[in-house]
């Protein structure tokens, strides 16, 4: 679509707006080998020529800047929520879609509206015609995040990469902190084989004079890290950490450290003990962008504040229907183990399982315990990349479980509610494209 007015003020309508965008290759439906990946070395060249035309506003704010193999988004939400109770006006990035594509870009907690996200992508459009170039989709929603923060003058970003870091267009940032949130095999395809590549590839967000914030522990790992030319490392339970993490109501209360503060009985409205590390995580990242210890009445009311949608978000009750966008192993053994622990009064499990291409059904599958759930539901997202529900089921029937095949993800939730005893949980997971069509499916937006 050619860059044009469409109404009659002059300007493109959402509907407009959107199309161009989506006539984009989509590097995120194209990973995993899938017909029409790009082979060329990956580059930030384009990225950078497009915020110099724009006018370099990634660098009208300072940037946290946050990668990590899971946990990063959630991290990322966290920290700004903190941002936010100290009275900074703050930006936040991520992906993929929960939903609508405007999620991804939002300030203070409310996505960009469509007035603003047509006016921003139309200017993006002109841009993209000067260039002579066809931009990525990401490309383009990353440059709309930097652009529209500028425009309504944040005072600081949240920035969550999309895929490693180093070459990830989010990389044209320089972040004042660097928040790695771990390291584990994921996107092999595209990272490589190893942890110690992976790690290499996560650590390109650290740039000169920045304050890293490092959630891995491996030593071998974190030596990767500290090779880059940051000002200071600090690295999780040496600088900072958690101490007590408990089960409560509605999450976990947690004791928390950094280098300036200790911080005692906190509680955090999010299920999963591995949400105790990303808002460790979180919080040291935001001292360190501070330059100061949080006062504990603000920590206390932002973190009762935060949400993170799709993580381990319950949407419904007798039965307690919860989605979690575990997305490979090590996320997939995170959600089994919070059943066991945060819900371990419920009577029996119903999982809804849907994958994307490129994992392991089996692997997966015993990552989320899927031999002790009484049924599994086979199921698959509306995405180019779907894992077909059948292959779940393959997987499924290997570990001896019980199996239904419902490949459309909004009939499949369905029927894992209608399966479930009142007393039991449903849990749906195992891509966050199928979380997003059952977050819809289920009212969540």
């Amino acid at each position: 679509m050619a860059p044009g007015p469409a109404g009659p003020d002059g300007r493109w309508g959402i509907a407009d707006a959107l199309a161009w965008l989506e006539s984009h290759v989509n590097l995120e439906a194209l990973a995993g080998g899938a017909p029409g990946t790009p082979t060329t070395p990956p580059s930030l060249d384009r990225m950078r020529r497009l915020v110099a035309l724009l006018g370099e506003p990634q660098r009208a704010y300072p940037v946290v800047h946050v990668t990590g193999t899971n946990g990063k988004g959630s991290t990322a939400r966290i920290a700004s929520t903190i941002l936010g109770a100290h009275g900074l006006s703050v930006g936040l990035y991520t992906s993929p879609d929960l939903g609508r594509v405007h999620q991804r870009i939002a300030r203070d907690g409310e996505p960009i509206d469509d007035v603003a996200f047509a006016e921003v992508l139309g200017r993006l459009a002109t841009v993209e015609a000067v260039m002579g170039e066809r931009l990525t989709r990401f490309e383009i929603l990353t440059a709309a995040a930097f652009l529209w923060f500028a425009d309504v003058a944040v005072d600081a970003a949240v920035i969550e990469v999309g895929m490693a870091g180093r070459w990830d267009a989010t990389n044209v940032a320089d972040g004042r902190v660097a928040v790695v949130t771990n390291v584990s095999l994921d996107h092999t395809d595209y990272l490589g084989p190893t942890t110690e590549g992976i790690a290499k590839e996560k650590a390109g967000i650290i740039k000169p004079g920045s304050t890293v914030v490092l959630g891995e522990t491996d030593p071998a790992l974190a030596a990767i890290f500290r090779a880059e030319p940051a000002a200071a490392v600090w690295e999780r339970d040496v600088a900072f950490g958690c101490t007590a993490n408990r089960v409560a109501v509605g999450g976990r209360l947690v004791d928390l450290y950094t280098p300036g503060a200790r911080y005692s009985d906190v509680l955090l409205p999010l299920h999963g003990a591995h949400q105790a590390d990303n808002a460790a995580a979180a919080v040291a990242a935001c001292e360190a962008f501070l330059g100061r210890p949080i006062d504990p009445e603000v920590l206390a009311a932002a973190l009762a504040a935060v949400r993170v949608p799709a993580r381990f978000e319950v949407l419904g009750r007798q039965p307690l229907v919860v989605v979690d966008g575990a997305h490979n192993p090590a996320g997939a053994a995170a959600a089994a183990r919070t059943l066991d622990e945060d819900f371990a009064a419920t009577a029996g499990r119903v999982l809804v399982v849907g994958m994307n291409r490129g994992r392991d059904p089996l692997e997966m599958l015993q990552g989320l315990a899927a031999d002790r759930a009484r049924l599994v539901v086979a199921t698959q997202p509306d995405w180019v990349r779907a894992l077909p529900a059948e292959e779940v089921a393959t997987a499924a029937r290997a570990l001896g479980v019980a199996v239904e095949v419902v490949p459309a993800v909004p009939a499949a939730v369905q029927r894992g509610v209608a399966a479930a005893a009142p007393d039991e949980v449903v849990l749906v997971t195992g891509s966050l494209y199928v979380v997003s069509e059952a977050r819809l499916a289920l009212g969540a937006d």
